[in-house]
């Protein structure tokens, strides 16, 4: 019997890797996709491979160039002959205060952050019916609060959430959709400590999450849940439940 394949873009490191390693534990095959961490990517994929024969291959693409996403998909989808899930990781991340605001940064942050997993998932959504799959989208609590000076990583998170709600109504019955909101997971590398500890003052947990814990619920909405669907879980120790200060 042929192994469930899932696609995760962004794969190479981070939240993707922990997500790629956990679903290939599970017996899925798995397409890595990357952009420019070519070594990552290579070094993941060559381990799944040693644990399991043929078991993870890599396509490499700018996913902010929509125009070229009609032949990733394909490529995706000729790995393996099949797709089961395909989880939109892939994103950009970096601060856009107002006075710097271009058309190319708002263009680059809005291609990568919702068109691009809007635009896969349309291309997806054949395979994805024929073997009653699904769809996860990485979000971001300040998708409901907007971080300050991240107007458009803000914005582009926004417009993925409600993206994730619509493409549950429009695919059912046959392909599931949800998101992920992570909250503080991993700390930015340019992060200082004074700004880490105001965040873990408003985590009822008191502690940053582990990418493992995204990936971990990755894999019960992947396997575990056939009756949830436009559903977006924050993954945040309880950090909106209580109400943060967002911007």
């Amino acid at each position: 019997m042929d192994n469930k394949v899932a696609f995760i873009s962004g794969a190479s490191k981070r939240l993707g890797a922990a997500t790629a390693t956990t679903l290939h534990g599970k017996g899925y095959d798995i397409v890595l996709h990357y952009h420019k961490s070519q070594d990552e990517a290579k070094a993941l994929c060559e381990r799944f491979n040693q644990a399991r024969t043929n078991s993870a291959k890599l396509v490499q693409a700018n996913l902010e160039d929509l125009d070229s996403l009609k032949s990733v998909y394909q490529q995706v989808h000729d790995c393996y002959g099949r797709l089961d899930v395909l989880i939109n990781n892939a994103s950009a991340f970096f601060p856009t205060p107002l006075k710097t605001l271009s058309v190319d940064t708002a263009q680059q942050m809005l291609a990568s952050n919702a068109l691009a997993p809007v635009l896969l998932a349309s291309y997806a959504a054949n395979a994805l019916s024929q073997y009653n799959g699904c769809i996860i989208n990485l979000i971001d609590i300040h998708s409901q609060k907007p971080l300050a000076n991240h107007v458009l990583y803000s914005m582009s998170k926004a417009a993925l959430a409600n993206a994730t709600l619509a493409l549950a109504g429009e695919l059912g019955p046959k392909v599931r959709v949800n998101g992920v909101s992570p909250g503080a997971i991993l700390w930015p590398e340019q992060s200082q400590p004074s700004s880490q500890n105001s965040v873990l003052s408003e985590i009822p947990l008191a502690r940053c999450g582990d990418p493992q814990d995204i990936a971990n619920t990755i894999a019960f909405l992947v396997d575990e849940a056939p009756y949830i669907s436009g559903q977006i879980i924050a993954v945040d120790g309880g950090r909106t439940a209580v109400g943060y200060r967002g911007a």
